[in-house]
């Protein structure tokens, strides 16, 4: 078997020496009406500061953006993929949300917050609470930090279905395993795959905001604290085969510092190619339709606790509508 690999990866080198000198290196060719000289970068808008004593209403609510709707879509594609040798490729003239989520976290420019106690993993989902960070060693990132790798493996991915297939020595044979404590002989199996979450895993993006009036201002404004990607919650039937249980939230982000990394990206324009919005101008102006899953109440309860169905929907609309009645109430002579 070894004597497989290493004829087979001496074959591969003249190969791929053959290749590069057949097609030369890759060029920067003029894909456009124009080269593009200047550096898509634009200037973070800073919140307008708001004193406490200028806040005469404000409420909570939690909203689900649903990223299988079509107005949705420009956060949602284009779809980045990982091959089965690792490689992770992404799109060169555009990014999903997702992707560039994935990207910055990995590089250790935003902060990753569980979704849950780490150490009660069986408590109450509270992460939107932004109380549990999930840190690298000083000056590390995801590559550099072995620690920091191993557990962000279940907030980025997660390991795959066990392989049916026995693991066989040099000799062809399969391999035994006896266990130490009953003696009980098994044959032992490759350990399983990583799977890592790509943009079409990302069902839906949740984000927690505040409304709030401003009589300094006089005006209706709104805050998004927290952000966190969500995809299927996966369970293995008696079959063998992946089951859809329900949904699970990734990992929690603090808003206003992926504001600086969102700035910095363009989302898909589908009027105009020369004239796109970067990912914090879609949050900015709420270019996005999103519907309410809880809002701030004695019980902290969410609607689907005490609402299902259609009336979940209307629950949602009447959090909306009663925000809007607040703000026309105010300039209601």
């Amino acid at each position: 078997m070894k004597r497989a690999k290493v004829l087979l990866f001496s074959c591969v080198i003249p190969l791929s020496l053959s290749l590069r000198s057949q097609y030369g290196e890759p060029v920067d060719t003029k894909d456009g009406p124009s080269f593009q000289i200047d550096i898509p970068t634009k200037r973070l808008i800073p919140y307008e500061y708001v004193r406490e004593a200028d806040l005469i209403w404000s409420t909570r609510v939690w909203r689900c953006i649903d990223l299988r709707e079509k107005i949705n879509h420009s956060l949602l594609y284009p779809f980045d993929d990982i091959t089965r040798t690792g490689l992770w490729i992404r799109n060169n003239h555009q990014w999903s949300l997702w992707t560039i989520i994935r990207q910055h976290v990995l590089n250790g420019d935003l902060r990753v917050f569980s979704p849950y106690n780490p150490y009660d993993v069986f408590g109450e989902k509270d992460g939107d609470q932004l109380k549990y960070p999930i840190d690298p060693a000083p000056g590390k990132n995801y590559y550099t930090d072995p620690e920091f790798r191993k557990t962000m493996l279940y907030y980025l991915g997660g390991l795959g279905t066990t392989s049916t297939v026995e693991e066989v020595d040099e000799m062809g044979e399969k391999i035994i395993i006896v266990d130490s404590i009953t003696g009980i002989q098994s044959f032992k199996y490759p350990p399983p795959d990583t799977v890592w979450f790509t943009s079409k895993d990302i069902i839906q993006n949740r984000l927690k905001e505040d409304w709030f009036f401003d009589k300094e201002r006089s005006v209706m404004d709104v805050r998004i604290i927290a952000i966190a990607p969500v995809v299927y919650d996966m369970q293995m039937d008696s079959d063998g085969k992946q089951t859809i249980v329900g949904t699970r939230e990734l990992f929690w982000l603090y808003f206003p510092h992926c504001r600086f990394v969102f700035n910095n990206y363009f989302a898909f324009n589908d009027k105009n190619d020369a004239q796109r919005m970067s990912y914090d101008d879609v949050f900015w102006k709420r270019r996005f339709n999103a519907v309410a899953y809880k809002e701030s109440n004695t019980f902290d309860r969410k609607i689907e606790v005490y609402r299902s169905g259609i009336d979940a929907l209307y629950e949602a609309e009447r959090i909306k509508e009663e925000i809007r009645i607040i703000e026309h109430d105010v300039w209601d002579y």
